[in-house]
């Protein structure tokens, strides 16, 4: 069974086929003697493409951890993750029937166009497709110049290089009890600042499978 999350709200249906690209910056030149040679660099940011079914009818094969959701639900969630300005957690993983992992994408992405699609074909369900683009984090980069002076030599000046990292808060509960709307992976993401680790939790906890937890379950973070 596969599983589709984006920022820990889970696709009640995957999708059928996802297309990852990763791109190439890979430049080619043409030396005056050697011919063509390839330089080589590092690869570009990946996009992510998809189509994915909200249906507005509860169906039995759909999933639903948190209970049944209209298609307008997921329709407002993508919304907020377009105009949000903010990079989420993408994740894909494929579940054995008896709940163990058989593998596990997680990738920080921003999404960068989606398009709404109603047909009569669907009935009154949805169908929404949906570009992703790989983020990778940066941050600003503070130069302080030091000036050197010794006794009986010239000053010299040095430049010091400090990245600006956010801060962390070191405190974390021992556990969460569940309320509506959380999920495993929204746990993880909050408390250990990895949403991935949601598989950690669910090994911690004894949960079989990591896609049902209960309101007012207690989950042990450690």
């Amino acid at each position: 069974m596969y599983n589709f999350f984006a920022d820990g709200v889970q696709f009640p249906v995957a999708p059928s086929e996802m297309t990852t690209k990763i791109n190439g910056r890979n430049e080619s030149i043409v030396l005056m003697n050697d011919g063509e040679v390839n330089i080589i660099k590092k690869p570009g940011l990946t996009d992510i493409e998809f189509e994915v079914l909200l249906p507005n009818v509860k169906y039995p094969f759909a999933v639903y951890p948190n209970g049944f959701q209209a298609a307008t639900f997921y329709l407002d969630k993508i919304e907020k993750l377009k105009i949000s300005d903010k990079p989420f957690q993408f994740i894909v993983n494929r579940m054995m029937p008896n709940g163990n992992l058989l593998f596990d994408t997680n990738i920080t992405v921003t999404l960068e166009d989606y398009e709404i699609k109603e047909s009569a074909d669907n009935g009154f369900d949805v169908t929404v497709s949906i570009m992703l683009k790989q983020y990778r984090a940066y941050g600003n980069k503070k130069i302080t110049i030091k000036k050197d002076t010794k006794s009986n030599s010239k000053s010299t000046s040095k430049a010091v290089v400090e990245e600006k990292r956010p801060a962390t808060n070191k405190t974390t509960p021992k556990t969460h009890t569940v309320v509506k709307g959380d999920t495993l992976w929204a746990i993880a993401k909050k408390y250990l600042g990895d949403g991935s680790k949601y598989t950690e939790l669910a090994k911690i906890n004894n949960i079989s499978n990591p896609n049902k937890i209960k309101e007012g379950q207690v989950i042990k973070l450690g």
